[in-house]
């Protein structure tokens, strides 16, 4: 099992293993290489901000002598926003913890600053504004500036998978949207996705969104009704991975989405099917619904005698 890393990217194995312990020359290089290719800049910016996480300090000085660099601009923003939400108080608690609320605020804001500046430096580039999407969710900002920012990134790259999970959380009911509003982007955005790309999984995740939020603590049983089963079993039938230039990046966080879905609905064939395409490495959402992450995979991988 390879936690909390969902992809098949080597470059990126390497770069998050060297950016760990320090030296991030790997991640520069290959954020530099992801120039031009969103799906791969996306996923290895969040991997290698969620690496450096309480380290920002190095992509700092590196910056201190390339002040011209988009990449490294959008990875000091994106770890600050890492960094921000390892702060973020439970909501719960929030009237008696004004100063760590204080605190993550002030922490998502400096998050804010480095990515305009990548967003000026590559106008035509999306992650900036993703990433963008995640600030205005976490400091909870009005939808119309919800909607601004999306809208600046899908303009950009209108099938960009990362974007599209924000945008999914944004109109759930557990940060302040509503089931139809959920249900109706995922199915859009599944019903209007290019070729290989993974965004019918959208919809799992919107059910694990809408189910989530009215149920406390998680469990297993009844988690999805038959209409949500019958939803989710459509979905995946119109997903293909064949895509000109191999495997989306997003790939097997999909396989995640579809899988947890149908162990949760006691589909056991097709949870097989997707879990064991995921070579032993999960995604946290959406097992983080279940409780851990790592937890509920292996659980439910041996369930499956996977």
């Amino acid at each position: 099992m390879i936690p909390d890393r969902p992809w098949a990217d080597t470059i990126l194995d390497e770069a998050v293993i060297s950016a760990q312990r320090g030296d991030i020359g790997p991640a520069i290089a290959a954020l530099a290489a992801s120039r031009g290719d969103p799906e791969t800049r996306s996923l290895r910016v969040e991997a290698l901000s969620r690496a450096l996480i309480g380290a920002s300090r190095f992509i700092e000085a590196q910056l201190a002598y390339d002040q011209g660099n988009p990449d490294l601009w959008l990875w000091l923003g994106r770890t600050r926003l890492e960094e921000a939400w390892e702060l973020r108080p439970d909501v719960r608690a929030r009237a008696v913890q004004a100063d760590r609320l204080h605190a993550y605020q002030s922490a998502m804001e400096g998050a804010r600053q480095p990515l305009l500046a990548a967003a000026g430096l590559a106008s035509g580039d999306p992650v900036p504004w993703e990433c963008l999407m995640w600030l205005a969710v976490g400091l909870d900002r009005p939808r119309a500036d919800k909607d601004a920012v999306w809208h600046e990134c899908s303009r950009r790259w209108p099938s960009l998978y990362s974007a599209a999970v924000v945008r999914l959380i944004t109109l759930s009911p557990g940060w302040g949207g509503s089931a139809q509003e959920t249900l109706a982007f995922a199915r859009s955005a599944a019903a209007h996705a290019p070729e290989g790309s993974p965004l019918p999984a959208l919809v799992p995740l919107a059910h694990f969104e809408i189910t989530a939020a009215g149920r406390a603590p998680m469990s297993r049983g009844g988690w999805f009704p038959f209409e949500a089963q019958r939803d989710i079993v459509s979905a995946a039938g119109h997903w293909s991975e064949r895509r000109f230039g191999g495997a989306h990046p997003r790939s097997i966080e999909a396989h995640n989405a579809f899988g947890a879905a149908f162990f949760l609905a006691d589909l056991r064939r097709p949870a097989r099917a997707h879990l064991s395409r995921t070579d032993g490495r999960f995604s946290r959402l959406p097992w983080s619904h279940l409780g851990d992450p790592a937890q509920q995979y292996r659980r439910a991988c041996a369930r499956l005698n996977l």
